[in-house]
């Protein structure tokens, strides 16, 4: 049988992505009693097909061999959930499985895999040792440098009305809140969520797309779910999801992927608070493409309100500068000049300049046997080398603000836009 297993692998090595050919194998490697080889040649299998259902008997059964009795429980009830009859899950070399606990939850076998997610989407979360990071802020916005008219938006549109819950109640609004921060990449909407959540005096929980989508059916719902039972339980809490055109897409582009179809409509369902109280959780999202978001997360009550966050302005380069060189053995250095020079800058770019400048210190410390400060001119000639990165974004940005802009979504845009060409 050995003959058989190294033929197998080397097929595979052959054509890595051949399912059938490595469910197969881990049928033999588990005929074989070789259960933890089994289990890692079928998990791989379920990572390209969550349905397939060979690969699910030989994981439960491998799983179950092993001692993982939690994992192998998990695999089972997938297995009912997709019309495997229980008797068929182990093999003859395999302990068979444990009969449903009483009271668990017996599936009836679906016709479609909204069927299979309506029916997990009751069950508990899975237990992970820590789901996104939650922390106290530790700043406010008035360590974020510049960018006034962003910090004026965001007093008007959201940091006032928290901040008069007597007046909010007399206006008959309620202090749960959605802000959406949209703009290019790397110009500082995380830092700003964060200090919107030190301005509250309340936990910053950030979440990001890893932490909420999982390869099983139901589990990105699931984990969905526990990301805001955790929130409801440290509120106040600003909750923070980054990449939220990732997990909100537009389901009609989603007509194929039924799985993430669940994830949207379980954001919206968590958003809208329908099975419990969201008074004191405030939910802030990052998009660089707004435009992919599904439109019913836009609506009252929900991210209704948004705010550009564009590339940062002179006095933001310069405290960005500032920021990143701070620590660092620097000569007297004119950073307004620098910042003036890095027009359309994004805040990643202006930290990449920094390391450039330092990693030229560093050489010529290295060249000359003593310690060499950053220089004026080395900070100039690195931010020469850096080129802008927002210029893609912009580009796409630029096709909506004049051919996609119908509600005035995307006026504020516009007007940078045509900003920036008299420049």
């Amino acid at each position: 049988m050995d003959a058989v297993i190294k033929a197998l692998r080397q097929a595979l090595s052959a054509d890595p992505d051949d399912v059938e050919l490595r469910a197969h194998l881990a049928q033999v490697l588990l005929e074989e009693q070789r259960t933890g080889e089994a289990l890692a040649e079928s998990v791989i299998v379920l990572g390209s097909r969550p349905d397939h259902l060979p690969a699910l008997r030989v994981a439960q059964a491998a799983a179950q061999a092993e001692g993982d009795q939690a994992r192998a429980d998990a695999y089972g009830r997938l297995l009912r959930a997709l019309g495997g009859a229980p008797d068929e899950v182990a093999p003859a070399t395999a302990s068979p499985p444990a009969p449903p606990a009483p009271g668990e939850p017996v599936f009836a076998v679906p016709d479609t895999i909204d069927e299979v997610v309506q029916g997990w989407s009751g069950t508990d979360a899975a237990a992970e040792p820590e789901t996104g990071h939650l922390r106290a802020a530790g700043v406010t916005l008035a360590d974020v440098g510049g960018l006034e008219t962003v910090k004026q938006r965001l007093e008007r549109s959201f940091l006032q009305p928290v901040r008069n819950p007597g007046l909010t109640a007399q206006f008959g609004k309620s202090l749960r809140g959605g802000l959406m921060l949209w703009g290019p990449p790397g110009c500082g909407k995380t830092f700003i969520a964060r200090a919107l959540a030190g301005e509250l005096g309340a936990a910053f929980y950030e979440v990001g797309l890893t932490d909420v989508l999982d390869m099983y059916i139901g589990s990105s719902e699931r984990n969905l779910r526990s990301v805001f039972d955790a929130a409801r339980r440290n509120r106040p809490c600003l909750l923070f999801f980054d990449e939220i055109d990732a997990l909100g897409q537009k389901r009609s582009q989603l007509r194929h992927s039924g799985a993430m179809r669940g994830v949207v409509n379980q954001l919206l369902a968590e958003l809208d608070g329908a099975a419990s109280d969201n008074e004191g959780l405030f939910v802030l999202a990052a998009s660089n493409h707004p435009w992919d978001i599904d439109s019913a997360l836009l609506r009252p009550g929900r991210f209704d309100r948004s705010v550009l966050v564009l590339p940062p302005d002179q006095p933001a380069r310069e405290a960005i500068l500032a920021y990143h060189l701070r620590g660092r053995p620097v000569e007297a250095l004119d950073l307004a000049k620098v910042a003036k020079a890095t027009e359309g800058y994004s805040g990643a770019d202006l930290a990449l300049v920094c390391e450039q400048a330092t990693e030229s210190a560093m050489t010529a410390s290295v060249a000359a046997g003593t310690v060499r400060p950053i220089t004026q001119r080395g900070l100039q000639d690195a931010a020469r080398s850096v080129r802008p990165s927002v210029g893609e974004w912009l580009e796409t940005a630029r096709n909506y603000a004049l051919f996609g802009n119908t509600d005035g979504e995307y006026d504020e845009l516009a007007a940078y836009l045509k900003q920036r060409r008299r420049r």
